[in-house]
């Protein structure tokens, strides 16, 4: 048996010549045509569906491929946010009188800070650092502590305790803040 004999229908009588006048005789012909008709509209309505289940895959898998890309550092680079706290902490803690005479050591910590800073910004992160007096925003900080304070409104910032990043649109961590829960007097 060759490729063209597999191809064809095992019996002859089984088609239908619709432009005999035979076929518009036969009784079943209407039936049969109308059975014909909904089977095809059936595999048509079934490779549709396939063919958008296939795109949307596609689509699907194209959206976790660039969140992967984008995001999958996440972790490393919120295991970073601990040094850059760290190296933020030491440059602020350095004495004015010390400063000449550290120079080159406090030099060199400044040029790892800021070239930790340049990474962030090559991978998307970047800071959320608010100021004292901006309004809390909870999408953006974490609230470490409430407390009166005079000549201030309720929800203003009063104190920042640690910058808070952004990876892409992402919250890798919220800003760390202190916020005023009264209007003072």
């Amino acid at each position: 048996m060759n490729d063209q004999d597999a191809n064809k229908p095992a019996a002859d009588e089984d088609l239908i010549d619709i432009d005999s006048p035979e076929a518009l005789e036969d009784p079943d012909f209407d039936e049969r045509l109308v059975e014909i008709e909904a089977e095809r509209d059936e595999f048509k309505d079934k490779f549709m569906r396939a063919l958008a289940d296939a795109e949307n895959s596609r689509k699907r898998s194209e959206r976790d491929r660039r969140e992967a890309e984008q995001y999958g550092g996440s972790r490393l680079a919120r295991d970073l946010l601990p040094v850059f706290d760290n190296m933020r902490r030491a440059i602020e803690a350095i004495p004015d009188e010390s400063r000449e005479t550290n120079a080159a050591v406090i030099e060199g910590v400044e040029l790892t800070m800021r070239e930790l800073i340049n990474v962030f910004k090559k991978h998307g992160i970047e800071p959320i650092s608010p100021q004292v007096g901006d309004r809390f925003d909870p999408q953006l900080h974490e609230a470490m502590f409430e407390a009166p304070l005079p000549g201030t409104k309720a929800g203003e910032i009063i104190q920042v305790s640690a910058d808070g990043f952004m990876l892409y649109d992402r919250l890798l961590r919220p800003a760390k803040v202190g916020v005023s829960s009264k209007t003072g007097s």
